[in-house]
């Protein structure tokens, strides 16, 4: 991406997941189960339908912090994306766009998240450091050792 494309979208980064669950389990938990994994249960309003809008709320470290956006593609198996919104130390209030490819291999996914849309690295760095731990603890909610 070249230095003018980088600032007409803002800041942008990719995160990249080998997963062992199927391209279907990922999907639905993006799509119908957020709140099992990532939302605080119940605190959520989410059809994951192109032009609808979300909320959800996200508990850390004993505060709030509220989720907004419009789904943007929903291509069941394997394309999320949507417009991603939180306020202070979240995107600051910047509308940014997290799209998540789902390429099934054999024994589970590839997972490719990007989000892009931020108004300084800062906000994008709070992002990418906690993008890793969030996609392992869905590996590990959908694929429980036994």
């Amino acid at each position: 991406m070249s230095k003018s494309e980088d600032e007409a979208s803002g800041v942008c980064f990719r995160v990249e997941r080998a997963m062992r669950s199927s391209p279907g389990s990922i999907f639905d938990a993006w799509t119908k189960h957020f709140d099992t994994w990532f939302a605080r249960p119940g605190a959520i309003a989410m059809e994951a339908t192109v032009g609808r809008p979300y909320w959800f709320d996200v508990e850390h470290d004993g505060a709030h912090y509220s989720h907004y956006g419009l789904f943007l593609a929903v291509e069941e198996p394997h394309l999320i994306e949507l417009t991603w919104v939180t306020g202070r130390n979240g995107t600051d209030g910047a509308e940014t766009v997290v799209r998540v490819e789902l390429d099934a291999f054999e024994g589970g996914t590839y997972v490719r998240l990007s989000h892009g849309g931020f108004y300084d690295e800062a906000a994008a760095a709070r992002h990418r450091d906690s993008w890793p731990g969030i996609l392992e603890r869905l590996d590990e909610r959908l694929t429980p050792e036994g």
